[in-house]
């Protein structure tokens, strides 16, 4: 995978984690990867088995679809503007995300995201 462009690693992250492997999303994260809340700093999971835990509960819904919306990528830093269709505790609807991926080694040990208003169905 070390091959890959830091934009193809995250399209393949993007593919994985609509096609809900979650085996094959986590081998394009870094074993120890960090995922954050960019506006509060929060850190919302961190390695391997936390990364499992976030992804296993996004899963279960079966709604759950990411549309890209937009890609920005410059050197190791890819930012994706994306549509999350998902079941929010409300009901289903979307929200907007804005996540910022950092690639480095052919893996991405760090994601930072910005959750947008969501809107129900």
């Amino acid at each position: 995978m070390n091959a890959l462009t830091p934009e193809a690693i995250v399209q393949a992250q993007l593919d994985a984690y609509n096609a809900k492997d979650i085996e094959r999303l986590l081998s394009i994260y870094a074993d120890d990867a960090q995922h954050f809340d960019q506006v509060s700093g929060a850190l919302l999971a961190q390695g391997s088995a936390q990364l499992r835990e976030r992804f296993a509960l996004r899963f279960a819904d079966p709604l759950l679809h990411a549309t890209l919306l937009n890609r920005i990528c410059a050197g190791e830093i890819v930012i994706d503007h994306e549509r999350i269709r998902r079941t929010f505790p409300e009901g289903p609807g979307s929200m907007e995300l804005v996540a910022c991926y950092q690639v480095q080694a052919g893996r991405i040990p760090r994601a930072w995201f910005v959750f947008g208003a969501i809107t129900l169905d």
